[in-house]
């Protein structure tokens, strides 16, 4: 017997026993773990993503040598897309609708100095925005890994 009319034939072998037998309740499936967000609540919420994002752009327009990688950006969309960013990673309720790290990076060509002039002013800002430093270390931590998506593309 192939196992798909096994199937078939045990199914309806138990098809009688449910009809006359007592009704139970299926478990609750378990639900997904639940999201952390601690970083998103310990950040200031958006409130706190938004500060901490305007002043990453303020930093990032006053470094000449990351500015220029900005110039023909629509900055409101990328603080559109950065608030989002931040927010998910974080783990608040944001949905990141920005292109991947690869496409957004393709032919600029970054060097591991860029990234670190990038991570320097990112670094600025969170001082800037009164960030403390344990929370600096997770959102580096977070953004980190990003590198071999951005360097070289």
């Amino acid at each position: 017997m192939h196992a798909r009319h096994a199937v078939f034939a045990c199914a309806l072998l138990a098809l009688p026993a449910c009809s006359t037998a007592p009704r139970r309740t299926a478990p609750a499936p378990a639900s997904a773990p639940a999201r952390d967000d601690s970083l998103y609540r310990a950040l200031g919420a958006q409130a706190g993503i938004e500060k901490v994002v305007d002043a990453a752009l303020g930093e990032i327009h006053n470094d000449p040598h990351i500015n220029l990688f900005f110039a023909n950006t629509d900055m409101p969309d990328l603080r559109r897309l950065l608030i989002e960013q931040f927010c998910a990673a974080t783990g608040g309720p944001c949905e990141y609708t920005g292109r991947s790290m690869e496409e957004a990076h393709g032919g600029l060509n970054l060097t591991d100095d860029d990234f670190d002039r990038f991570v320097g002013d990112l670094v600025r800002a969170f001082d800037k925005a009164a960030v403390p430093k344990d929370q600096q270390q997770r959102l580096l931590a977070l953004f980190g890994p990003m590198r071999p998506q951005i360097v070289g593309q």
